[in-house]
């Protein structure tokens, strides 16, 4: 989506465009008085250099779906004020976009079909193949591990490993930022296979992105479905009862591994989901993490028994 994004603003002249990541809602901090978290308080300045400097300033504004209401507003002025033919801004966001900033929109609207995993793997095979790279499945995996779907990382993870040689070692690969971008279900499936230190380095793939209440209401309601499983005297009254689609492959692995967990061990994980909901919902930010990790830690125990 970002390349996608650098090759519009290079079709209107900038070539260097600023870039705003958006933290996650409910993280980050905001400046000294101001209603805009400090990763987005640089969008004034970039707007506003065109109108001190001359020329097109360009801005790349990735997670919008990720705005608070303050910044939306605060951005909605920023466009109002600004001359159209000497501003370039675009939006990237994997969610809905703000009604206010939707409405702002004059240029086109792209979507870009996300990538899964499994097409990341085959993608990062054909890859090394064609730039004559040899790498063992031990470095392999960790690179999946450290980028998940993220083609664009793994690509320029690749521009670099590839100076020092044309086998890839995992040690190399072990220097690069995690920060993939999964699906929820990764952690999920992890928790309930009872495998402690992958769900670990899931929960913490998953809070680059996501806020942790997402995460809690998330396994609420697998916790949710897995009750219902585990009382359901057949698979189409399951289904019926969760309301899901009795041919779907998540459907139908709820309902396969319902005698996992006993009706106990269903009661404490939604017992600690409720106390963790409560802790960060009342507690500062800097108890959040460690709060999701002892959760974390406590379901994979239970839900595997």
């Amino acid at each position: 989506m970002i390349e996608k994004a650098l090759e519009l603003l290079a079709a209107d002249g900038v070539e260097d465009p600023t870039r705003i990541d958006v933290p996650a809602k409910g993280t980050g901090s905001t400046d000294d008085g101001s209603n805009l978290r400090e990763a987005v308080a640089g969008i004034i300045p970039a707007l506003q250099s065109g109108s001190l400097f001359g020329g097109v300033p360009g801005v790349v504004l990735v997670d919008a779906q990720s705005l608070l209401k303050a910044e939306v507003d605060t951005i909605v002025e920023l466009l109002d004020a600004s001359d159209p033919d000497h501003t370039a801004l675009v939006f990237v966001a994997s969610g809905a976009l703000p009604a206010a900033l939707k409405k702002r929109i004059v240029g086109e609207s792209v979507s870009i079909k996300a990538i899964t995993q499994r097409a990341a793997a085959t993608w990062l095979a054909q890859e090394t193949k064609e730039r004559g790279l040899r790498i063992g499945q031990e470095a392999r995996t960790e690179l999946m591990h450290r980028f998940g779907s993220d083609t664009s990382a793994m690509k320029r993870a690749l521009d670099q490993l590839a100076v020092s040689g044309s086998t890839i070692t995992v040690e190399e690969v072990k220097q690069f930022t995690n920060r993939p971008d999964e699906p929820t279900w990764f952690l999920t499936d992890a928790i309930m296979a009872g495998n402690q230190a992958e769900a670990l380095r899931r929960l913490a793939d998953f809070l680059h992105h996501q806020h942790p209440l997402v995460l809690l209401a998330y396994l609420e309601g697998e916790i949710r479905r897995r009750s219902l499983a585990a009382v359901a005297p057949d698979y189409d009254t399951f289904a019926a009862w969760a309301k899901a689609n009795p041919k779907s492959y998540a459907t139908q692995k709820v309902w396969d591994a319902r005698t996992r967990a006993n009706g106990e061990a269903l009661s404490k994980s939604i017992k600690a989901i409720a106390r963790a909901d409560l802790t960060l919902k009342t507690q500062p930010e800097a108890t959040h993490r460690v709060t999701l990790e002892r959760l974390t830690v406590a379901m994979s125990r239970w839900m595997s028994r």
